[in-house]
């Protein structure tokens, strides 16, 4: 790549020529304001905050979309370029909901901090608002346009990474809103519940749907049994509430927390992840041996289901007809424990931790409740359970590591990394590959479905058979992959899709990270090390190699897709509309 010589507030560099000035800012180190940039997603231009003045050019220019050029001096911080930028943040604030003590994002909002730093005391564009309903109408995400500063962040992800594009702008000028089509809410159309918009949007125009106040009610209710569990991917996050640095293990701490909000039994997810290894490993190998539907692909990922349901239907006999596993160990908890314990499955009361706003939707479903009432009764989000935690006084930093409780608390190193795209195929292989040829693994990582790339492609030998699978990162590139499959252009054994790029570390009810530390920081990079850390660190690292894992089918299900297995931990997918086009 040439480089070209530019000026950055009477210093100088040596810059790529394909860079913007604002890329060029930040590889100099110089800090620009930035409020609608995503880095490759959303480069608008619209909010005007990055602002800088160029010599011998009349108009400040927006640096997120100006091209640098060979000798182009370029100034940060002059009295014009901060005042244009004050004026352009009072304008966004004019027309914003500032209850701002009460906000969803309060201490953590991009729009917040900006106002801070550049200086906002007090708002003289006063005015007509636009004023527009809250959506509730998912199970999942709520929208408050009171909050919106268009930005269209939302929107681009939504379309350009996620390929669902159930959000867009409506209307012009000072009528312009976002949201669905026709004014309907997000629960009418083929949103995903992803919540990918809702950790991308900068303010609170976008949240969870909480279900704070309903697990409260449950462990207080002494008719209740309440069992909690934990999603691998949580541990690797749940840190960054407490002001730990990204990609802090907190797997001890946490079990600590939920013990002490009163919660009966605390398990893990992971050991749902260990079933579904099981169930899944063996569900592949006789789709290859018997002829079965292939390719078979994963269905760990309530988003990227939901997704195929609205945009692949052609293809749901593909799926694996496995629970997730949250949703595995709450049936298991409302069969086998129930039956153990001489417990009635109706006064069990599974609360899901997850990194994932999907689960919510997911824990709805009709398909899951085969003891007769929900699999899993409650899902909160990586956010909620650290505001559960805030909320009982519990000094989280000060917490003693304890273990989760037994049985459902055993994992092994091949469940934890399921937080991670890849994570399912590499767990899946660890143990296939035992079963099929009966002998130790050699290596026991499988490097080729590691990493953060889009779509990523490999070739494993199974005794004697050649394996052919591929890995999925986000839905937008599953759709890219899926589309070669059925035009004939590649072929595959099994695929793992993950709804949200980078697997559940990125999931949308992980912690709020802003585009500037994300610019500064490898967040998913080091969220992925967390658990992969935590892999290295279990004595057992294959599924099939868990204590009680063996001990669950030999006294319960018999054998991985046995009869009584498929009732209890298989289910089926549906067709839904496509909304969107």
């Amino acid at each position: 790549m040439e480089m070209i010589n530019v000026t950055i507030d009477g210093k100088n560099y040596k810059i790529p020529e394909n860079y913007t000035v604002l890329k060029a800012c930040r590889e100099a180190g110089v800090y620009v304001p930035t409020l609608c940039y995503l880095e490759g997603i959303n480069q608008v231009g619209s909010c005007r905050l990055c602002l800088v003045e160029v010599e011998r050019q009349k108009n400040l220019k927006a640096s997120c979309v100006l091209p640098v050029a060979e000798g182009m001096v370029i100034k940060t911080n002059t009295k014009r370029v901060r005042e244009a930028r004050k004026v352009n943040l009072e304008l966004l604030l004019s027309n914003h909901n500032r209850e701002c003590t009460s906000c969803e994002r309060s201490g953590n909002c991009e729009l917040q901090r900006l106002s801070d730093e550049i200086g906002i005391r007090n708002i003289e564009f006063i005015g007509e608002k636009t004023v527009k309903p809250v959506d509730t109408s998912s199970p999942s995400i709520v929208r408050d346009p009171s909050k919106c500063i268009l930005c269209g962040r939302c929107i681009s992800v939504c379309s350009k990474v996620q390929g669902v594009s159930a959000i867009g702008f409506r209307n012009r000028g000072f009528k312009t809103t976002v949201g669905p089509i026709f004014d309907k809410g997000l629960g009418e159309v083929d949103c995903i519940n992803c919540g990918q918009c809702i950790i991308n949007c900068p303010v609170g125009a976008l949240k969870e749907k909480e279900s704070i106040d309903y697990v409260w009610d449950a462990i207080e209710d002494p008719s209740k049994y309440v069992i909690v569990q934990t999603a691998p991917a949580v541990r690797a996050a749940l840190g960054e509430e407490f002001g730990l640095p990204i990609g802090t293990r907190v797997t001890g701490k946490m079990a600590a927390a939920l013990r002490r909000m009163g919660f009966d039994k605390v398990f893990d997810t992971d050991f749902g992840a260990d079933l579904t290894i099981m169930e899944e490993g063996f569900e592949l190998l006789d789709r290859i041996q018997n002829g079965g539907k292939l390719p078979m692909v994963t269905s760990c990922s309530p988003g990227w289901i939901k997704y195929c349901e609205h945009f692949h239907p052609d293809m749901l006999e593909n799926l694996s007809t496995c629970k997730s596993p949250h949703e595995m160990l709450g049936a298991v908890m409302k069969t086998y424990f129930a039956q153990k314990h001489g417990l009635d499955p109706k006064d069990i009361f599974v609360v899901s931790v997850m990194p994932c706003t999907a689960k919510k939707f997911e824990a709805k479903r009709e398909e899951l409740r085969e003891s007769g009432f929900p699999d899993v009764d409650a899902v909160i989000t990586t956010r909620e359970l650290a505001k559960m935690i805030k909320q009982a006084s519990i000094d989280f930093n000060k917490l003693p590591d304890e273990d989760f409780d037994e049985v459902f608390g055993e994992s092994t190193g091949a469940s934890v990394i399921f937080g991670v795209t890849g994570g399912v195929m590499e767990a899946a292989l660890r143990t296939v590959s035992e079963v099929v040829t009966n002998k130790p693994l050699e290596k026991i990582k499988f490097n080729e479905v590691r990493g953060l790339e889009g779509i990523k492609e490999a070739e494993i030998t199974l005794g004697d058979k050649n394996i052919k699978i591929a890995v999925a990162n986000s839905t937008g590139c599953a759709n890219k992959l899926l589309e070669k499959v059925k035009s004939g252009e590649k072929e595959y054994h099994f695929i793992e899709i993950m709804g949200c790029p980078g697997g559940c570390i990125n999931g949308g009810g992980q912690p709020f990270v802003s585009d500037k530390t994300k610019t500064e920081e490898d967040v998913l990079g080091k969220r992925a090390n967390a658990l992969y850390e935590e892999d290295e660190s279990k004595t057992i690292r294959k599924s099939h190699e868990n204590p009680m894992i063996k001990m669950i089918y030999d006294e319960f299900f018999e054998k991985p897709n046995s009869h009584k297995a498929h009732e209890i931990l298989h289910t089926h997918y549906v067709k839904r509309p496509k909304y969107t086009e």
